[in-house]
């Protein structure tokens, strides 16, 4: 539905820009060709990215976080997956986190509903975690490529908002948590 809205969008702008002759002219085609370009990018990165957690799933390259988690609660479990984001979207990117992290809440949460929850959980975790450092965010790696920010004032001035920010989003969203004996269904080792 997006792409049919888009493209009739693209379709009703090429016609009445600069007149309504039926012809894109060269401004919009070159404005078509930037946004399909950065469209195309993210969709790229998106496909890597999957294909990369696809082969570490499939070579059960997850057993090495999943072996250390041994809690059975599922609030317990909530936290341990905050922070182990939070600290992985330092690292990495923070969309690779959110989706390796979710590929691995397939795994851990066997119930739909929760999974949901701990899907929001990650999102904002990866964001939280992903700020306070140069790497963690595509926008603080074009600044910082640009030199429009340091390493050392970008980590020591923004970790403890972000740390604030995942521990107050946490503890929000943990009360919507129920206990239950569903995590005795996963595949937890």
């Amino acid at each position: 539905v997006a792409l049919l809205m888009s493209t009739g969008l693209w379709v009703t702008y090429a016609d009445f820009y600069g007149g309504s002759s039926g012809i894109a002219n060269d401004v919009v085609l070159g404005q078509l060709g930037e946004q399909l370009a950065e469209v195309s990018d993210i969709c790229f990165f998106l496909l890597a990215a999957s294909a990369i957690v696809e082969v570490v799933d499939a070579h059960q390259g997850f057993k090495v976080v999943t072996n250390l988690i041994t809690t059975k609660s599922k609030k317990g479990l909530f936290w341990v997956i905050g922070f182990l984001t939070f600290f992985l979207s330092a690292i990495l990117n923070n969309l690779t986190v959110t989706i390796v992290m979710v590929s691995l809440l397939r795994k851990l949460i066997p119930n739909d509903d929760d999974r949901r929850l701990f899907g929001a959980m990650v999102v904002v975790a990866a964001n939280a975690g992903g700020v306070w450092t140069p790497i963690g965010d595509v926008t603080t790696t074009m600044l910082w490529i640009n030199n429009q920010l340091s390493t050392i004032p970008t980590v020591t001035e923004l970790f403890l908002p972000s740390l604030v920010c995942l521990v107050g989003s946490l503890a929000f969203l943990v009360n919507q948590v129920e206990e239950d004996t569903s995590l005795t269904e996963s595949t937890l080792p």
